[in-house]
C-alpha cells in the first residue's frame, strides 16, 4: 500500500490541470529509403568481411524492414573522407531538421514568432555555430529566442532536451519552448572487421523530430509530470562513440541487451515511488526502439505484453533506430491508431523511457 505521502502525490497529480505539455510533434526523414537487404547488399560490395554469414544473420535477424539513410546506394562506395561525412551530417541535420520544425509548427497552429527557447539534441556530427542558431536563421527565428545544443548524450538525447524545455516552460508558463533531436547517423558509419560496428551499421538510421512544449489545459498531447534518470557510471565505456582515424566510430557492447532491462526496472520503480503509482496503471510505455533485444530486454524485466511494446516494434521495424529522435518517433506512434492498438485517452497515464552513453537510462511520466 502507497504511504500518506504518496497518496498526497498522486492526488497532487489528478488535481494539476495546468502543466507544460507537448502541444505539437512532428517527425522528418531523408527522402531515401532502403531495404534491409539492399543496405546489407551495398555493404557487401565494398566490405568482404560483410560476406560472412555471421553478419548476414545480424543484418537480417534485426526485425528492421527498413531505414531511411541520407545517402545515396547506387553511388555510395564506402571510401568518403571525413569532410564529405561532416558535409553530409550539416546538410542532412539541417535538411530534416527544418522539416520537421515546419511541420510541428503547422500542426500546432503555431509560427515561428510564437518560440521564445530552441534546445537541440544531436551526437552525430559537430557544428560551431551549432543547429539551434543555423535553424534560428534558416526558419527566421526570433534574434531574442534563448537556445541550447546538447551533445553527445547519443539515443537518450530527446530526454534531457525534453526536461530543459519543460523547465523553461515552468520558468516562463507564457512562453515556449521547441526541442529538435536531429542525428544523421550514415554520417558517422565505420567500416571495419568488428561485430561491434557491424551492429551498428546493421539497425542506425537518420531521422528528425520536433515538438513544441507550453502550459496547456487541452488533451491533445501528453502533459509532463517529471523526470527520472538513472546512470551507471562504472559502464561509462560501453556505448558511444570515439575517434579514428578522424571519424568517428561506434562502441556498442554486446552487455548492454542484458543490462536494459535491469536498468530499466531500477527507472521504473523510481518513477513509481516517487509518484506513488502502481505499474498496472501504467497504460502507455513509450519505449526507445534501441535494437530487437534491447526492447525484449526490458518488455522480459517489466512483465509486458507485446501489444504494450508494439509502437517501439513498428519505430524499429520501419525507421530503425535514428538515436535520440527514435523515441519521439515512437509517442508519435503512440498518438495513433496502429494495428489494432488504440491511442491515448484522456486521463492515461504514460512512461517514456530512452537508453544512452554514460551508461545511463531517462524517463518521464507522462498523463494525457
Amino acid at each position: 500500500m502507497a504511504d500518506g505521502s504518496n497518496i498526497m502525490r498522486t492526488a497532487d497529480i489528478n488535481k494539476r490541470s495546468t502543466l507544460p505539455a507537448i502541444l505539437a510533434l512532428s517527425t522528418s526523414t531523408p527522402a531515401t529509403r532502403y531495404s534491409q537487404e539492399e543496405i546489407y547488399a551495398s555493404l557487401c560490395d565494398h566490405a568482404e568481411f560483410y560476406r560472412q554469414p555471421v553478419v548476414h544473420r545480424i543484418f537480417m535477424n534485426s526485425d528492421i524492414r527498413h531505414r531511411h539513410l541520407y545517402i545515396d546506394l547506387h553511388s555510395f562506395d564506402g571510401m568518403e573522407t571525413v569532410d564529405e561525412l561532416h558535409e553530409r551530417y550539416r546538410r542532412g541535420a539541417l535538411e530534416i531538421g527544418k522539416q520537421a520544425i515546419e511541420a510541428c509548427l503547422a500542426k500546432g497552429g503555431l509560427n515561428v514568432a510564437d518560440i521564445d527557447c530552441i534546445i537541440v539534441a544531436s551526437c552525430t556530427g559537430y557544428l560551431c555555430p551549432a543547429l539551434s542558431s543555423l535553424y534560428i536563421k534558416e526558419l527566421g527565428l526570433r534574434t531574442d529566442v534563448q537556445r541550447a545544443d546538447l551533445v553527445g548524450m547519443g539515443c537518450a538525447g530527446a530526454m534531457p532536451a525534453l526536461q530543459r524545455a519543460h523547465d523553461f516552460v515552468m520558468a516562463y508558463p507564457s512562453k515556449k519552448a521547441l526541442v529538435v533531436a536531429v542525428e544523421i547517423c550514415s554520417a558517422c558509419y565505420f567500416i571495419d572487421d568488428s561485430l561491434e560496428t557491424v551492429v551498428g551499421n546493421s539497425i542506425c538510421a537518420d531521422g528528425a523530430a520536433a515538438l513544441v512544449m507550453g502550459m496547456s489545459h487541452e488533451d491533445v498531447f501528453p502533459k509532463i509530470m517529471g523526470f527520472n534518470t538513472f546512470l551507471e557510471p562504472s559502464c561509462i565505456d560501453r556505448v558511444g562513440f570515439e575517434q579514428r582515424e578522424g571519424k568517428l566510430r561506434i562502441i556498442l557492447s554486446k552487455d548492454i541487451r542484458d543490462m536494459a532491462g535491469g536498468m530499466a526496472r531500477v527507472l521504473i520503480d523510481q518513477i513509481l515511488h516517487r509518484f506513488g503509482i502502481p505499474q498496472d496503471q501504467i497504460a502507455h510505455w513509450i519505449l526507445h526502439s534501441g535494437g530487437r533485444k534491447v526492447i525484449d530486454g526490458i518488455r522480459e524485466e517489466l512483465g509486458l505484453s507485446a501489444k504494450q511494446v508494439s509502437r517501439s516494434n513498428y519505430v524499429l521495424e520501419n525507421f530503425g533506430n535514428m538515436s535520440s529522435p527514435t523515441v519521439l518517433f515512437v509517442l508519435q506512434a503512440t498518438q495513433q491508431s496502429l494495428n489494432g492498438v488504440s491511442p491515448p485517452r484522456k486521463g492515461d497515464l504514460g512512461i517514456m523511457m530512452a537508453l544512452g552513453p554514460g551508461l545511463s537510462i531517462e524517463g518521464a511520466l507522462l498523463k494525457w
